[in-house]
């Protein structure tokens, strides 16, 4: 008969390999953390982000049918430029949804589409872009994807769903539902700013860059460690939200002067019609003609403070003295008419131009938004600030205001991000936030007691395995 001792030998191999079992299970098994999450905060969209990267614009997947009858080109809103796709070669799995971020002056719709005539596999996110005020428009558009989302990406009519984020989630509901005649989900826009944002930052190469007047568009790969870090998401008016982790973040701060205060002052000053015109007349103009320099008031720079001749002292700082003298001008030019009736002058010039003013101001309001963005980045101890919204739009001396002035006010230890699609995050989160369909209804926990009888066992094994 077998001793006791001789028996624990035995069983000795058949610990040891259960031990070894349940050591190996909780590396691989997921987490009582993970289980949690699950519960409490359901799965959504996984995107095979596998191989993905930014189509170039030439490439592009033409617009179909009544789409591309909608703005000419089929790519959005006329005023605004193309926004390159994002190719997906082995996302396969059928997409039934799509997305738009309404805010209070432009949409952001995105949506996936399988290559339809193609013989390659996986297919693509697309990017729209529509002013708020052509909300109809918008609508249209969904109408034609929602009539061929079979073609488009491999689901049955009347599966489509909209997944909607931002202020005119709630103001255009009922416009959205009753027009489409499918469900609408709201989702949280500060929420769906950040999943968006870790999406860009963690999956997709060549979407985030640095920039300087050296090396403007410096790509940066993507990285699995990126908190803390600050989001400067600059809309009609500004954000500021401090992210510690995926669902974990606050509003730090913000600002009332944003794209809307740009576009609103200039549509007075100036004849542009669109952001983008008023972009344009920007990359043309002279600030120095407005704006009193340092320069302008030492003669030279100030270099005992850091501040160069060009430094921006007194944004418009120029005009009440440019238009004083056009004043006078204009003066002296009636009293010669009225000495010598049917001498003409000739109308009085200003010492400055639409384009001039356009560059002060857009100067102004970027160097307002990244002077709050670095006292925040201070207060809250973050070295990390992107830059989001549909404000920047690739303009370079906005970017070079923002990086600039973060790098010398920190004296180079703040660095600002920028990315290729920073108009889209809020409309890419909602995209990823589509949850499990039935999820919360009647089944749809189907499973969840064994997964916690599980969870129990496997707390109930961890003391013997050690």
């Amino acid at each position: 008969m077998a001793s006791a001792a001789d028996i624990q030998q035995e069983q000795l191999p058949a610990a040891r390999a259960e031990a070894e079992s349940l050591r190996e299970r909780s590396r691989t098994m997921t987490s009582t953390e993970e289980i949690n999450n699950t519960i409490f905060r359901p799965g959504s969209v996984k995107i095979n982000v596998k191989g993905a990267f930014i189509v170039d614009p030439d490439t592009s997947t033409p617009a179909v049918g009544a789409a591309s009858n909608l703005h000419g080109n089929g790519r959005g809103s006329p005023t605004h430029h193309e926004t390159s796709d994002i190719r997906l070669p082995n996302h396969t799995a059928v997409v039934s949804h799509i997305a738009v971020d309404i805010g209070g002056s432009l949409i952001k719709l995105v949506y996936f589409s399988r290559e339809v005539h193609s013989t390659d596999s996986g297919g693509r996110l697309n990017f729209q872009i529509f002013e708020t005020d052509r909300i109809d428009d918008c609508v249209e558009f969904m109408k034609h994807l929602r009539d061929k989302q079979l073609e488009l990406n491999g689901s049955k009519p009347g599966e489509l769903c909209v997944m909607a984020t931002g202020g005119g989630a709630y103001k255009f509901y009922d416009k959205i539902r009753d027009a489409l005649g499918v469900d609408v989900l709201r989702e949280d826009e500060m929420e769906c700013l950040i999943i968006g944002l870790d999406f860009f930052i963690t999956e997709i190469p060549r979407e985030v860059f640095t920039y300087s007047e050296t090396d403007p568009m410096h790509f940066v790969s993507p990285r699995e460690r990126i908190y803390p870090y600050l989001l400067v998401n600059i809309g009609s008016g500004v954000s500021i939200l401090k992210v510690d982790g995926p669902r974990s973040y606050q509003r730090v701060g913000g600002t009332s002067l944003g794209g809307g205060t740009l576009w609103g002052l200039l549509s007075l000053l100036t004849g542009a019609r669109n952001f983008d015109d008023m972009l344009e007349q920007a990359g043309h103009g002279d600030n120095a003609n407005v704006d009193m320099l340092v320069g302008d008031i030492y003669g030279t720079d100030y270099g005992k403070i850091g501040l160069k001749s060009t430094t921006i002292a007194s944004s418009f700082g120029k005009v009440f003295r440019e238009k004083t003298m056009a004043d006078a001008a204009a003066d002296a030019a009636a009293e010669a008419e009225k000495r010598s009736p049917g001498h003409d002058a000739g109308p009085v010039k200003l010492g400055f131009t639409e384009s001039d003013i356009s560059r002060s101001l857009l100067y102004a309001v970027s160097n307002n938004i990244g002077q709050i963005a670095y006292l925040q980045s201070q207060i809250h101890n973050v070295s990390d600030i992107y830059f989001g919204g549909s404000f920047i739009r690739g303009h370079r001396q906005t970017m070079n205001t923002l990086s600039y002035g973060l790098k010398f006010w920190s004296k180079g230890q703040k660095q600002a991000y920028f990315l290729r699609h920073e108009g889209y995050l809020g409309a890419v989160g909602a995209f990823l936030k589509r949850q499990p369909k039935n999820w919360g209804r009647r089944n749809s926990l189907e499973g969840m007691e064994e997964i916690l009888e599980l969870r129990k066992s496997f707390k109930a094994k961890e003391p013997a395995a050690s």
